[in-house]
C-alpha cells in the first residue's frame, strides 16, 4: 500500500500545522483570554475502542470486517428517537444497507461537544440556560471554546438533530470517500468515478462489499472538505425505517440502568428529608439492623441508604431505621409559594424583552388585564432515577441515564474524591427523561455507597424519593396587560411572569455541583431571560415587553419538556382568546390579523382549523386554539374539549406541524402525539401539593394523569418543507393546555386560567 497515487489519496496525518503567526493573530484579535487559550492549541482524536477485526474511521463512525456498522451517538436516547435518527442520517449518506446498522453510545470527548446550546439565541432576547454564568455573556468563539475544552455534551433543547445532522453527513461523507479510494486502488481507477449504494463501493458494473476494503480504506486520508454524496435513487432520509431500539424495547432485551447486573452485585434504597436545607440527625440503628436481608447502612449529611440482597428489602429496611431529619428555615408549602409568586409579581421586575414604547402607548388609554397561574409540574418518567456503580481497584465504573455526561462524571468525582479519569462512565438509554436526566444526584448517592461498601451496587429511588426529591418545573404566575386599537387589535402588550431563576439554580447544580437548596437560595432574585422564553411571541404587536419578576418559593425547580414556553405559551395564546372575544372577532381571524410577519405559523393556523372543521369559536362548539414556534418549529393546535359527568373531557386534538426536513416522518409523528400527551398531562395534573418540605403525592396515581380512556383522538399533520430541521421533542407541549383553556370557554362560557385546569376561574 506504499505506493499509493495521489489521486486515491495520502495516508493519514493526524497533526495538523499551526504556525506560531496564526496563534499570535488569534490571541491580539481577542485579547487576554485568548492568548492564555491560544497559545493552547488542541487537536481532538476519537477515542473509540475498537474490537478486533473493527476499524475506527472518525468519532461517528467504525466499520468492521464482517460488514457491520457502528454508529456512534452522542445524544441520550430517552424515547425520541435519536438512536435511529443520527444512524439514518449517517446510513444515507455513506449508502449503507440499513440492516448492518448498529449503534454505540459516544465516550465522552470534546468531539461531541453540543456547541448548538451555547450559541442558540432566541429570535428576541439570548436565553442561553445551559451554560455558566460567567460564560453566558461573552463572545461566541469563547463560549464554544468553552464548550468544546469541557466536553458539554449535553442533550437538551430538541437540539438532537438540529446539532448533529452536519457534523454526521459530514462523517459519512469522509467515511464514504475513504471506502471509495480503497476500492479504486484495487481496480485502478479514479476513486471520484466511484459511488456507494446498498452497502457496495460500485464503479460501473464492479462491485464491492464495504466489508472487503474497510481495513485498507481506515489508512486513507480523507479529503480535506467532506464530498457528499449525489441524490441517491432510494434515499434513507425521509423514510418510515423502523427504530433502532424498538426489537429490544419491545422483546425486553434492552438495557437500562437497573437491568445491569455484576459479579457481587447488591442493591441499595434511599430515604432523603424534606426539601430545604436539611440534614440527617438520627436512625434507629437496632430495629433497622435487625432488618431481614440487610447487608449494609450507610449515612450521608442529607440521607441514608440500606442495602440488601434485593431492593424489596433494603426498601423495608429504611422504615425500620426510621430516619429523622433537621431542615433549617421555613419548610416549603403550596401556601408560601403562592404567597411568593404573588408578592414577586407587585414588585418590579427585570425588562427582559422590550419593542417600541409601551408606556407612551397606554398613557391615558383603558387596560385590559388578566392573571393566570401555573403549579409545579412534575416529570413523572416511567423510570424511576437508577444507577450502578462498581469500584474497580483505583477508581469507578458506572451506568446511568443522563444528559449531561461529562458533568456527571465530575459530580461524582468531585463527590468522591476521585480524579475524574479514574470515573468510567457508561451512559444508558433512558425510560423517560423529560429533562430529569440532568440530575445526578442519584449517580453520586451510588457511588458513594459502592466505594463505601467497597462492592458493586445498584441503587434505584422508590416512586416517592423521585415525586419528593426531582426538582419540578417551576410553578408561575402572570399578569398580562393590554390596550386595543380601534379595531380592537392589541397594540401594547406588557407580560409580567413572576417565576423562579430556575436556569441560575440548574447551572449550579449541573456546572458547580451545588445541592438543590443551596442552589435555589443562590439563584433567587436574579433575572433569567430563560425563565420567561416564548413570552415575546410571533405576533405583529407594535408595542410589547416582557418582564421576570424574580420569586423565592423555596422549591427548588429545573427543567421540564418545553420549559418556560410550557406556561408563557399558556399565558399569552390564552390572553390573546380573550381579546378575540373582546373585540367581538372569531379567535382564528383575529390571530391571522397578527401574524403577516409570521407566514409559517400562520400557514399551520389555517391548515389545522381546514382539518379540524373550525366552527369560528362560537358558543357551545368546544373548539379553542392555540399556536406556537420555537427551537425553529411551528405548530397550531386545534382542540375539541367540554365538561362531562367524568370532569374535563378532550375529544380531539389536530394538530399541524412545520418543523423543516424530516429525518423520519415517523418518529416526528411520534414525537409530536408523545408531547402533545404530555402536554394534555400536565394540563389535567401531573403535579402535586407541598407540606413541611414534602410533596404530598407519593404515588403515580396520585397524580390526576389522563388514562388511556381519556386520550383523545389525535391527528397530526406535517407542512412539507425542505427547511433545516427544527426541534420535534418539545413543540407539541405548550399548545395543548392553552387550546383546551379556549375550548372550554367555547363549551361553558367560562374562562379557565389555571393550570392544572380547573371548572373556577382566578
Amino acid at each position: 500500500m506504499a505506493g499509493i497515487r495521489d489521486r486515491v489519496g495520502k495516508r493519514k496525518s493526524r497533526l495538523p500545522h499551526v504556525s506560531r503567526r496564526q496563534m499570535l493573530v488569534g490571541a491580539t484579535a481577542a485579547g487576554g483570554l485568548a492568548i492564555a487559550w491560544g497559545l493552547w492549541p488542541r487537536d481532538y482524536q476519537p477515542n473509540l475502542t475498537a474490537a478486533p477485526g473493527e476499524h475506527v474511521f472518525n468519532a461517528f463512525l467504525k466499520i468492521g470486517d464482517d460488514g457491520r456498522i457502528s454508529a456512534i451517538v452522542p445524544q441520550c436516547e430517552m424515547g425520541q428517537g435519536v438512536t435511529t435518527l443520527l444512524p439514518q442520517i449517517m446510513a444515507d449518506e455513506l449508502g449503507a444497507d440499513w440492516r448492518t446498522i448498529a449503534v454505540e453510545s459516544a465516550p465522552i470527548s470534546p468531539l461531541y461537544t453540543n456547541t448548538l446550546l451555547v450559541d442558540e439565541d432566541s429570535a428576541v432576547f439570548t436565553p442561553r440556560a445551559l451554560v455558566p454564568d460567567f460564560v453566558s455573556d461573552v463572545r461566541r468563539w469563547v463560549r464554544r471554546e468553552w464548550a468544546v475544552r469541557n466536553a458539554v455534551m449535553l442533550t437538551a433543547n430538541s437540539s438532537s438533530v438540529r446539532m448533529f445532522e452536519e457534523p454526521c453527513r459530514a462523517a459519512a461523507a469522509q467515511a464514504r470517500a475513504l471506502l471509495m479510494m480503497a476500492a479504486a486502488d484495487r481496480w485502478d481507477a479514479d476513486w471520484q468515478e466511484c459511488d456507494t449504494q446498498d452497502g457496495f463501493v460500485i464503479h460501473g458494473r464492479k462491485r464491492l462489499r464495504f466489508a472487503e476494503v474497510a481495513a485498507a480504506a481506515a489508512t486513507f486520508e480523507p479529503p480535506a472538505e467532506p464530498m457528499y454524496r449525489a441524490s441517491a435513487p432510494d434515499p434513507l432520509y425521509g423514510k418510515e425505517l423502523t427504530r433502532l431500539d424498538l426489537p429490544a424495547k419491545v422483546d425486553g432485551s434492552a438495557n437500562y440502568a437497573a437491568d445491569i447486573r455484576l459479579p457481587d452485585m447488591v442493591f441499595a434504597a434511599i430515604r432523603q428529608g424534606p426539601l430545604g436545607a436539611t440534614r440527617l440527625t438520627g436512625i434507629d440503628r437496632t430495629a433497622g439492623l435487625a432488618s431481614p436481608g440487610l447487608l449494609h447502612v450507610v449515612t450521608h449529611e442529607r440521607w441514608v441508604a440500606a442495602v440488601a440482597r434485593n431492593w424489596w428489602a433494603a426498601n423495608r429496611a429504611l422504615d425500620r431505621f426510621a430516619p429523622v431529619f433537621e431542615t433549617r428555615g421555613t419548610p416549603i408549602s403550596t401556601d408560601r409559594i403562592d404567597r411568593a409568586l404573588k408578592a414577586a409579581l407587585k414588585v418590579d421586575g427585570f425588562r427582559i424583552v422590550s419593542e417600541g414604547d409601551v408606556g407612551e402607548a397606554m398613557e391615558g388609554r383603558t387596560r385590559i388585564a388578566a392573571e393566570y397561574a401555573v403549579a409545579p409540574a412534575l416529570h413523572a418518567p416511567i423510570e424511576t432515577r437508577s444507577a450502578t456503580a462498581a469500584p474497580d481497584g483505583r477508581g469507578l465504573r458506572l451506568w446511568v441515564a443522563t444528559q449531561a455526561p461529562t458533568q456527571c462524571r465530575d459530580a461524582v468525582a468531585r463527590a468522591t474524591g476521585l480524579p475524574a479519569a479514574d470515573v468510567t462512565l457508561f451512559p444508558m438509554m433512558a425510560g423517560g427523561s423529560f429533562d430529569a436526566c440532568l440530575d445526578h444526584s442519584v449517580a453520586v448517592q451510588a457511588a458513594i455507597i459502592a466505594l463505601e461498601i467497597k462492592r458493586p451496587v445498584q441503587l434505584a429511588w422508590s416512586r416517592a424519593e423521585e415525586i419528593m426529591r426531582l426538582p419540578p418545573r417551576a410553578p408561575a404566575r402572570a399578569k398580562l396587560t393590554a390596550t386595543l386599537n380601534a379595531a380592537g387589535g392589541i397594540d401594547a402588550l406588557v407580560a409580567r411572569i413572576a417565576v423562579p431563576s430556575t436556569n441560575h439554580e440548574v447551572r449550579a447544580r449541573l456546572f458547580d455541583n451545588s445541592p438543590a437548596d443551596v442552589a435555589q437560595r443562590a439563584a433567587a432574585g436574579r433575572a433569567d431571560a430563560a425563565a420567561v422564553e416564548g413570552a415575546a411571541t410571533h405576533y405583529a404587536i407594535p408595542n410589547r415587553a416582557v418582564d421576570h419578576c424574580p420569586a423565592d418559593i423555596g422549591l427548588p425547580t429545573g427543567r421540564w419538556r418545553g420549559n418556560a414556553d410550557s406556561y408563557t405559551a399558556f399565558f399569552t395564546e390564552c390572553f390573546v382568546d380573550e381579546m378575540a372575544v373582546r373585540a367581538g372577532s372569531d379567535p382564528l381571524s383575529y390571530r391571522m390579523a397578527m401574524l403577516g410577519e409570521a407566514p409559517l405559523l400562520a400557514r399551520c393556523l389555517l391548515t389545522a382549523t381546514s382539518l379540524g372543521g373550525w366552527e369560528g369559536g362560537l358558543a357551545g362548539s368546544a373548539q379553542g386554539l392555540a399556536c406556537h414556534s420555537m427551537r425553529g418549529s411551528h405548530i397550531a393546535l386545534m382542540a375539541t374539549a367540554r365538561p362531562s359527568d367524568r370532569g374535563l373531557q378532550v375529544e380531539q386534538l389536530v394538530a399541524v406541524v412545520d418543523a423543516g426536513r424530516l429525518v423520519n416522518p415517523a418518529i416526528a409523528r411520534q414525537q409530536v402525539e408523545g408531547g402533545l400527551i404530555f402536554g394534555l398531562a400536565a394540563a389535567v395534573g401531573a403535579t402535586t401539593d407541598y407540606q413541611g418540605g414534602l410533596a404530598t403525592a407519593r404515588k403515580l396515581g396520585q397524580l390526576g394523569l389522563p388514562r388511556l380512556s381519556q386520550t383523545p383522538e389525535i391527528l397530526v399533520e406535517f407542512v412539507d418543507s425542505d427547511r433545516e430541521p427544527g426541534g420535534l421533542g418539545e413543540i407539541g407541549v405548550p399548545v395543548v393546555a392553552p387550546a383546551i383553556a379556549n375550548a372550554m370557554f367555547a363549551a361553558t362560557g367560562r374562562r379557565v386560567r389555571r393550570i392544572p385546569l380547573s371548572g373556577h376561574p382566578l
